[in-house]
């Protein structure tokens, strides 16, 4: 128990291995889906071909779109870009690195589904059957009947026009061999290009990708914090709310109130001057509006962490030579 305890309190601190845990149970709940999914082709011309395709591109599509809405950054994402710059100026290079972390996850889901209906072959077979050259399979050579008729209903085994074709199961065969070759091709691939990009990333300088790593951790964590300030602030807030409410009632209601009143002085204030609803649409407006800027030694920064301590401000001129 301790020890699963241990796992989720790390996984619940570490938003980027949450993330690529739920990119994995898309990819899971992808080849389920696919499995569970009751495949019937058509066997109609000007049918199987949408048919055929629409059943390997049209989930990957959904299953992208779901990627895109159970990521997180892709919101603290948008909300980045289209934010005023107030006094914090956008970079860029931010935006991209997250948007290529948000699409690459995104993208797993969708192309194990691919890759899975490639290999599997059905798709494939349903869609490019009426494509195939009857002269390279005797049966339908030497058949008097509609050849592209016949070549169509090659996904449908039960069909009595082809049930006793003997080179139904050849054509059949010949498609999800392609099928599966264009599968494993696009997973060879893939891998090839993960392993170059795995290799050759340290022989290039790492600078610019660290700091644009460090912002976006940095973006990730100011909004989580930021949540978690509105909580506590929240809370504050509606509790003298209540207890002010409360003020008039029953007198043990008031020895209770005393006792709450009392334990809340001994804690932090989360209020920090801000007393009714006015003065906290303005402060959530300032921060969307104009984020303080990337500088503890800010002079406001400076200023308040003085008067909270209680010491005394130096001169502009003190300053300096100390940060000398």
């Amino acid at each position: 128990m301790e020890k699963f305890k241990m796992v989720f309190q790390y996984f619940q601190s570490n938003s980027e291995s949450v993330m690529n845990g739920i990119c994995g149970l898309l990819a899971l709940a992808s080849v389920k889906m696919y499995k569970s999914l009751e495949f019937n082709c058509p066997c109609l011309p000007k049918y199987n071909m949408a048919y055929g395709m629409g059943i390997m591109f049209v989930p990957p599509v959904a299953l992208f779109l779901v990627g895109l809405m159970v990521n997180k950054q892709s919101v603290i994402m948008i909300e980045e870009w289209q934010r005023p710059i107030g006094n914090r100026r956008k970079d860029l290079a931010i935006v991209r690195y997250m948007c290529t972390n948000v699409i690459q996850r995104a993208m797993v889901a969708p192309v194990v589904w691919i890759l899975t209906a490639l290999l599997d072959g059905k798709c494939f077979v349903c869609a490019f059957s009426g494509s195939v050259d009857p002269d390279k399979f005797p049966g339908f050579a030497n058949n008097s009947t509609d050849l592209q008729s016949l070549l169509y209903k090659v996904p449908c085994k039960e069909d009595v026009l082809i049930r006793n074709n003997t080179s139904r199961k050849a054509v059949s065969t010949y498609l999800k061999c392609w099928s599966q070759a264009f599968g494993w091709g696009i997973l060879l691939f893939l891998i090839i290009l993960a392993f170059l990009a795995r290799s050759l990333k340290p022989c290039f300088d790492q600078t610019a990708f660290l700091q644009t790593r460090y912002w976006s951790n940095y973006i990730d964590i100011e909004q989580k914090i930021f949540d978690e300030t509105c909580c506590a602030h929240a809370r504050d807030f509606a509790h003298k709310c209540i207890l002010y409410f409360f003020e008039s009632m029953q007198n043990e209601m008031k020895v209770r109130q005393f006792i709450m009143k009392k334990n809340l002085e001994d804690e932090e204030d989360h209020l920090h001057g801000i007393t009714d609803h006015e003065q906290v649409n303005n402060l959530l407006k300032s921060w969307y509006q104009s984020k303080p800027p990337l500088c503890v030694n800010h002079p406001t920064l400076r200023q308040h962490v003085k008067a909270k301590n209680g010491t005394c401000k130096m001169d502009s001129d003190n300053e300096k030579h100390t940060d000398v």
